[in-house]
């Protein structure tokens, strides 16, 4: 998923909450929650969670007292009272809470370190002890009003994280008639609680409608600091039982080698390259004016390029777009059958192979400067995370781990150079390559993979020239139907942001699309069972996600 500029209008609070979304993903897929939604958790571990509320509420009640002596605001000041009495009526039922849970309160744990780092960092907060704010400044009447906003930004993180998962774990009580953690995932997802988190996140905005530029930058640090925090308590809690996730953590790099696989145009890059080679013709390509070679068709491109570009993607797509129909017109399939759909993408492969035919006659490709490609390369905007994930696999020499593109491009050389200013200049490509004459493309491309079938037999060929004594476990992420044979074919397909194409197409023939984290959760529990190998068993099922942070999340962890 890119960055998302966020409009200045939008309020802190959800802000903050968009800004910093990815640190809520990576808790929703900690071995903790994924255990705990599953309704696989051990008893004791979650004994040790519930154990930690105490010294976030205490935590809560000083903070909030601290806010409430700070704000001149008296509706604000009314507000955090109520919220303050409320924590400390909560405060007073923990033994009640713990003891229903089978917890003796006389044998309460200690709070964790991941439960000091954050009440410490609250505390601190409340006292004024601010990173870039200095003491002095918040000594004054007038400037101390402002630490009530401050309060309230390293608190809300703690309540809209739970918030969050509290409704996406709510899900799997609908199909768990007994589900051994359901009074607890009922209570973080009901309206009660829902509505407490925007109550103080309503705080915030209003205590923040009067602070500067620099002001709100404090409370984004704060904000961000918190969720981090919040996020190590998760990751901190003692899970003494095997979990699916993150995926590396049962992987044996003596015995097993990670091969990961992916396509590039929309799925790691944010636009199509294509259109890029497109547009670097046109903008090199001599004007109307200028010195021009006798030759008729450079003749007519430096004239018409624009538009012969134009009529060539608008033909593209329209015929695809009858492809597409062709294949749905056909019987649906009751189960699923890779062999038909194998069979139906064929005929798409046949016009891709031809739409690449008219490109390369319509010499629309020739004269492009390599040069030119590679800083385009340089500066082409790679899906947010994406990058971020494949630096963590190289930089991990424990993992043994392959990566491989596999993409339509028409030139491997623009995916290498986008690759390598990331520091990724050792990814395995698998694409098209335009052939260059002293720096400047013939307009021929030497084709190497131009359709789904001849992505699926790369696929296939790069697994059996790596096949040795390790067993391979392969991921494949992709966006299209272009990608359906080599995602099915995977142990894991993972589709990002699936295009409306691709699940037709699957649904079609029989492909179930699941979204990873629910899928994740039914793993778990025939892991749970005492089934080891769930990832490599034969499936028809894709999982979607929606950014690269989900990704990195399941393979890699923190």
């Amino acid at each position: 998923m890119a960055a998302v500029p966020i409009e200045e209008s939008v309020e802190i609070a959800r802000k903050c909450w968009i800004k910093f979304k990815k640190e809520s993903i990576v808790a929703l897929y900690t071995p903790f929650i994924v255990c705990l939604a599953s309704g696989t958790l051990q008893l004791e571990t979650f004994q040790h969670y519930i154990a930690q509320d105490s010294y976030f509420l205490k935590a809560f009640a000083q903070a909030y007292e601290a806010a409430e002596e700070c704000t001149d605001d008296d509706d604000a000041k009314v507000g955090i009272n109520e919220l303050r009495k409320n924590v400390i009526d909560e405060l007073k039922m923990h033994d009640t809470v713990i003891q229903e849970w089978g917890f003796d309160p006389a044998k309460q744990s200690t709070a964790n370190p991941a439960t000091v780092k954050y009440t410490d960092f609250l505390l601190a907060t409340a006292s004024g002890k601010i990173e870039g704010v200095k003491a002095a400044k918040l000594a004054t009447p007038f400037e101390r009003t402002k630490l009530a906003a401050y309060i309230l930004g390293a608190m809300i993180p703690c309540m809209r994280l739970c918030a969050y998962l509290g409704k996406e774990m709510h899900v799997f009580l609908e199909s768990e008639a007994t589900h051994p953690y359901k009074k607890w995932i009922d209570s973080y997802a009901s309206e009660g609680f829902q509505g407490l988190t925007l109550q103080n996140e309503e705080l915030l905005d209003k205590l923040s409608v009067s602070l500067t530029g620099e002001e709100l930058d404090v409370i984004e640090k704060l904000y961000q600091q918190a969720m981090k925090l919040e996020l190590g308590f998760f990751l901190a809690q003692p899970i003494d039982q095997k979990s699916v996730i993150p995926l590396s953590r049962e992987h044996n790099p003596v015995e097993h080698r990670l091969a990961i696989f992916f396509n590039f145009d929309l799925t790691c890059a944010v636009v199509d390259s294509s259109a890029i080679l497109a547009e670097i013709a046109i903008m090199s390509a001599p004007k109307s004016g200028e010195n021009q070679p006798e030759n008729q068709l450079v003749q007519m491109l430096s004239a018409d390029l624009r538009s012969t570009w134009e009529h060539l993607s608008k033909q593209y797509t329209e015929e695809y777009e009858q492809c597409i129909e062709t294949m749905l017109l056909t019987e649906k399939a009751e189960n699923f059958d890779y062999e038909r759909l194998h069979k139906e993408l064929e005929q798409l492969s046949d016009f891709e192979k031809r739409a690449n035919l008219r490109v390369i006659e319509s010499g629309v490709l020739k004269g492009l400067n390599l040069e030119d490609i590679k800083r385009a390369g340089e500066l082409l905007i790679l899906q947010d995370g994406c990058n971020n994930f494949f630096q963590s696999i190289i930089q991990n020499e424990q993992l043994n781990a392959d990566i491989h593109v596999l993409s339509y491009c028409w030139c491997g050389d623009l995916m290498r150079s986008a690759f390598s200013s990331g520091g990724l200049d050792i990814l395995n490509v698998h694409a098209n390559e335009l052939i260059f004459e002293e720096n400047l493309s013939t307009g021929e491309i030497v084709k190497k993979v131009e359709s789904p079938i001849d992505k699926v037999q790369a696929f296939s060929k790069i697994l059996n020239s790596c096949s040795n004594d390790k067993k391979n476990l392969t991921v494949y992420v992709g966006d299209s139907v272009g990608d359906l044979l080599c995602l099915l074919q995977a142990d894991i397909g993972i589709v990002l942001s699936p295009s409306s194409n691709l699940m037709k197409v699957g649904n079609h023939f029989g492909v179930s699309f699941i979204p990873l984290f629910p899928g994740i959760v039914e793993k778990q529990k025939i892991c749970a069972a005492g089934n080891s190998s769930c990832w490599t068993e034969p499936s028809s099922v894709l999982y979607t996600v929606s950014s690269w942070a989900e990704i990195h999340a399941f393979i890699l962890g923190l």
